[in-house]
């Protein structure tokens, strides 16, 4: 949407907490203001207009943050595609002080430039303001000096930005090709039987998932997105039972009914959920935020960016997770968000735990080594001092983010030295599963 002169780029939201998690909403408008997006005239910045989040979807399973960055990225300049794009030109103002005799040749000059002039003030020397373009401008204070022969002055200050006069005869001249711009391209990516592909961007309306603003506005309630807890889940059956038997613990039966099975489109009755033993296995919970700020190399990654700090962490653990026998939880506070009813995903060989609202990683810890103690091993990272006594209480091993630090180094160290002395930079699944059962004979002995 358009906004007045001088207002530069506004972003909101406009899309119910029950259509789309108040988490995603807010990386969608971090992305709509870290980038300085460029128009599609001339490749230059925008300005002067508001950028709303109408609609948004995401899948429990396959939705990560950077899958926002780029649908953000892209459909901004899908949006600058399909509307009328104005030019616009930055203007400054002038002050001109010159004698009374040189009063009709400085009004004359900014007449010839485009410009606005107000009334003169003075009696000897005459001061003008004027508003006008600052490509005409740009040495014009040199000009009055050298009619004025040293005897007037001119000074210059940004103003704004105004349409451009002749703005199809600058966007010929510029010669700028917005779909030949890969870095900001309009067109979309979708995803088809697991494998991603590029739509033009006049056809992407054919593949969209959700309706555009006049079409919600026609049929209102009836073409609102479908909320989160319906959408779709895709994980294999052990995944389910794994998943199905955290939330358990956590949040008791009926939360896990409502967060892990889709709700039937022909009936709103729900089965009782069954209950599923857990496998004896060794459970690694790791305090996710206790970790980004603890290790250096991810509390410098995290002071620019938190989002790529939590990235690279939910990849780390899962390198670490193919060399070791055990199941991995990264616990991530999002207790701060409203309404947020908790979360757990698996992101490829790791199970992601975001806390319901008024619930830290400590307390979801604390309640899962409760929930386990006796029946599987539990080890625990993390550094907060109670949190270790407690689950020390809870029957849990500890380790603190300085040795699980080190731990995770010497993992990734056997890798490389594996990957290096057997000269195969990317590992297939057989050469993986040699690495890990070497490292595992390594730590036996």
């Amino acid at each position: 949407t358009p906004l007045p002169a001088g207002s530069g780029v506004r972003v909101r939201s406009d899309v119910s907490q029950d259509d789309l998690a108040t988490n995603w909403q807010r990386l969608i408008l971090t992305h709509l203001q870290e980038k300085q997006h460029l128009g599609v005239l001339t490749g230059s910045p925008i300005t002067d207009i508001e950028l709303c989040l109408i609609a948004g979807k995401a899948h429990l399973k396959h939705t990560e943050g950077g899958d926002f960055r780029q649908a953000t990225y892209r459909a901004v300049r899908h949006g600058l595609m399909k509307a009328k794009s104005v030019l616009l030109e930055p203007w400054v103002k002038l002050e001109i002080t010159v004698p009374r005799e040189y009063l009709g040749r400085c009004m004359n000059d900014v007449t010839m430039m485009g410009g606005t002039v107000g009334l003169p003030e003075g009696e000897d020397l005459i001061t003008l303001r004027a508003e006008v373009p600052a490509r005409q401008a740009s040495g014009y204070p040199r000009e009055v000096q050298v009619f004025t022969k040293g005897q007037g002055s001119c000074s210059l200050m940004p103003l704004s930005f105004r349409p451009c006069p002749d703005q199809e005869a600058r966007v010929q001249a510029i010669g700028y090709q917005p779909e030949a711009d890969l870095e900001n391209s309009p067109d979309s990516v979708f995803c088809s039987h697991g494998a991603g592909f590029q739509v033009p961007w006049q056809d992407t309306e054919k593949y969209m998932h959700l309706p555009l603003r006049e079409e919600k506005d026609k049929l209102g309630d009836f073409a609102a997105p479908v909320p989160r807890q319906t959408v779709q889940y895709h994980g294999t059956q052990e995944e389910d039972r794994e998943l199905a038997a955290i939330f358990e613990r956590t949040y008791g039966p009926s939360k896990t009914r409502d967060l892990l099975r889709p709700v039937s489109k022909e009936t709103h009755t729900h089965p009782e959920p069954v209950r599923v033993d857990v496998p004896e296995k060794e459970y690694l919970l790791v305090d996710g935020y206790n970790m980004i700020f603890a290790w250096e190399e991810l509390k410098k990654k995290a002071d620019d960016s938190l989002d790529f700090a939590r990235q690279d962490l939910m990849d780390i653990m899962c390198e670490y997770r193919s060399m070791m026998n055990c199941e991995v939880i990264l616990v991530f506070d999002a207790y701060k968000v409203k309404g947020n009813a908790g979360k757990a995903e698996k992101y490829k060989n790791i199970y992601v735990v975001y806390t319901k609202e008024a619930q830290t990683a400590d307390s979801y810890i604390e309640k899962m080594t409760f929930g386990t103690k006796g029946s599987v091993r539990v080890r625990v990272a993390t550094s907060d001092g109670p949190e270790q006594t407690i689950v020390l209480g809870n029957q849990a091993l500890r380790v603190s983010a300085r040795e699980f630090h080190r731990e995770v180094d010497a993992v990734m160290g056997s890798i490389q030295a594996f990957l290096l002395k057997h000269q195969n930079p990317v590992p297939g699944k057989a050469v993986e599963q040699a690495i890990k059962e070497a490292y595992l004979k390594k730590q036996m002995k």
